[in-house]
């Protein structure tokens, strides 16, 4: 995912966003709704880029699921791409 950002700033500025998610991750980003329920979107980098993610209180962590643009109606969008890794099981459900 985020190996594949070729341009170092939008890496970097990505990487920074992730580890603010220590502080608070719930109080970030949005709730996402209908098949992404139960994870969360905050932005990265400018308005596109996107970090889903979901918290697990059991064990105090945040688990970062996909970095990716958000592009509304591209099928590389970061939100298609996580509800088509759901529907394969390649992500677990919250």
């Amino acid at each position: 995912m985020l190996q594949e950002i070729t341009n170092r700033d939008i890496r970097d500025t990505i990487r920074t966003r992730i580890r603010g998610l220590v502080t608070d991750p719930e109080k970030q980003g949005k709730p996402m709704l209908r098949s992404l329920r139960g994870f969360r979107s905050v932005r990265a980098y400018q308005e596109r880029y996107r970090v889903l993610y979901r918290v697990d209180r059991d064990l105090v962590q945040v688990i970062v699921v996909a970095v990716g643009i958000r592009k509304e109606g591209d099928r590389r969008d970061i939100y298609t791409l996580a509800q088509k890794l759901l529907r394969s099981g390649l992500l677990d459900p919250p």
